[in-house]
């Protein structure tokens, strides 16, 4: 951006060496188009990225209740079935945890394999019953536990297009060069403007990436995670 306002600056300074009376009006109001354009790009790019941070942090809740749920209503199955279970839900517990560290959890190939352990052995005990109260009970909660698990993957993944990216890459650069242009009336570089332009624009850029991939930089939902450690912690 600042190689861009200086361009545009050179330009500017060539422009009116070549044609004194060169009136840039209309310089004015393309830059005055574009930084509007350009704001309405940041106001929509920053309300999806919130709109899917909190949506992130809204699965994490209904994740760490669902498996508190599933968990409770394991006390429906016989003592052997039961203790089984619980060191299956505690693995998985283990393994959601882990796939928090990660920028992208991806569920691995053991995490699959005890979410088929964890329905198996919850389908043969539902039959075993024989009464239908496991089966109308516990079925259901396993299945919301595997499906909100699947839609925090999923939530993870979804983010704008890149070309929404360089959009707006474009759109600053072109609009940094035409605000330069505008600035060769001057003979000073006015640096203050120059600074808070380029500051506080790219602050509000940066915090909407940041927005977008919580795990990455500085914004976190570390206090939500929390959540599934405190679950863990309790699964005596």
């Amino acid at each position: 951006m600042l190689a861009m306002l200086e361009l545009g600056r050179w330009i500017g300074k060539k422009r009116v060496r070549t044609d004194p009376k060169w009136d840039n009006r209309g310089v004015n109001t393309l830059e005055n188009t574009l930084l509007a354009l350009l704001g309405l790009l940041l106001a929509f790019t920053f309300s999806g990225a919130w709109s899917r941070f909190d949506a992130r942090r809204e699965l994490i809740l209904k994740e760490a209740n669902a498996i508190g749920t599933a968990w409770l209503r394991l006390d429906l199955l016989p003592g052997p079935v039961r203790e089984r279970m619980h060191e299956s839900f505690r693995r998985y517990a283990d393994l959601r945890i882990e796939a928090t560290k990660h920028s992208e959890p991806r569920p691995s190939e053991e995490m699959v394999a005890v979410q088929q352990a964890i329905w198996g052995e919850a389908v043969v005990a539902a039959q075993a019953a024989g009464d239908g109260r496991v089966a109308q009970t516990l079925l259901p909660a396993l299945n919301e536990m595997f499906d909100i698990a699947t839609a925090r993957y999923q939530a993870v993944l979804t983010h704008p297009p890149a070309v929404v990216y360089l959009m707006l890459l474009a759109n600053t650069l072109l609009a940094s060069l035409l605000a330069g242009y505008g600035m060769s009336g001057g003979e000073h570089r006015n640096w203050l403007h120059i600074f808070c332009f380029v500051g506080f624009l790219l602050l509000a850029i940066y915090v909407t990436i940041d927005l977008e991939y919580p795990r990455q930089g500085f914004v976190r939902i570390g206090n939500y995670d929390q959540l599934l450690f405190d679950l863990r912690t309790g699964m005596k």
